[in-house]
Order: structure tokens, then sequence, then C-alpha cells
């Protein structure tokens, strides 16, 4: 699974939204960045309810970042658009949550294992700050 359209979409979104220095409407987000606005409406919605974004209603209303962008990592976006921590395989984290209960004799668990730490620590080390840049 790791990054699907509507993590895409989240990070467009929360790129543009931390770059304005007024609160952004759905309506102009979903022409900018040519995303249908009621999926994105959605998206950032549950970014408001993670309190990532504050949302303001009214004739000036829209979006703005709750936090700073250096404090919003890659993994934490991900986790929230797709509403489950991004994986690279369908493969548990411990061995005992194996569905198949195999994991202690599985050959690929510990590698896949391994392989998923190692990108954990990286979208946690990545931020909306850096991929501003």
């Amino acid at each position: 699974m790791l990054l699907t359209k509507k993590t895409e979409y989240a990070l467009l979104s929360l790129i543009t939204i931390a770059r304005s220095t007024t609160p952004k409407n759905v309506d102009v987000l979903s022409k900018e960045l040519d995303i249908p606005k009621a999926y994105l409406a959605k998206i950032l919605q549950n970014f408001s309810k993670k309190d990532i974004l504050k949302s303001f209603k009214g004739i000036n209303g829209g979006f703005e970042l709750a936090m700073h962008p250096r404090d919003i990592s890659i993994r934490m976006i991900a986790t929230i658009s797709e509403q489950k921590s991004p994986t690279v395989f369908e493969c548990s984290n411990s061995e005992s949550d194996c569905p198949s209960d195999k994991a202690s004799t599985c050959s690929l668990w510990k590698t896949l294992n391994t392989l998923q730490i190692k990108i954990d620590d990286f979208l946690d080390s990545l931020t909306l700050k850096d991929i501003m840049q």
C-alpha cells in the first residue's frame, strides 16, 4: 500500500495550505490542484479532526495549518490519509500479530519487518517542511 492517491492529494493540499498566508478554501484548492472537491473536502476534514488543520467557516473561510510544517511527519500524513499506518507488505509488524501464526518460521517476515522499520523511521524523519522546499 505505502502511499496512495489519497496521500498524494493530502500532501499536495497541505503543502499549498502551508505556503498560503490566508486560509485556503476547498473550492480554490480543488481547482488549483485539480482534485475533485468532495473527495478533497473529506481528506481535509480528516486532518481537521486530527488537529493538523484548523477550519474556518464563512466567506473568508478555509483551512490553515494548526501545527508547524516541521512537526508534521510524512508518516503522520499517510496514516491520517489512509486511516492506517502505511505498510510495504501486508505483513504484520510483530510476530505475535501474524495472521497466519507463522511469523517465527516465515523466511520473509524478518526481512520485511526490517524493511518496514526502516521505511517507518524514514517517513517519521521526513516532514512537511522538508518536502515544501
